[in-house]
């Protein structure tokens, strides 16, 4: 079988790459123990994004949430 390179994606699905994504609300909140309805201090995030846990990753991606949506707020 001769081997077949992957395609690449289009430029726009990179770009949305969020909206593919698969999450859970609130579920990185009740592992944290913190009330959902309440921001996760970011000290508490950073602790939880050590790591290769499912944990880890929703902490890891909520930080890199929390910096984009900074970057777009001075943007504007």
């Amino acid at each position: 079988m001769a081997k077949t390179k992957a395609k690449s994606k289009p430029a726009q699905a990179k770009k949305k790459w969020i909206q593919a994504a698969h999450l859970k609300e609130g579920a990185l909140s009740e592992t944290l123990g913190v009330p959902e309805k309440k921001n996760i201090p970011v000290k508490k995030l950073k602790k939880a994004a050590k790591g290769n846990s499912k944990t880890a990753k929703r902490a890891r991606l909520a930080l890199t949430l929390k910096k984009i949506s900074r970057k777009r707020k001075k943007s504007k």
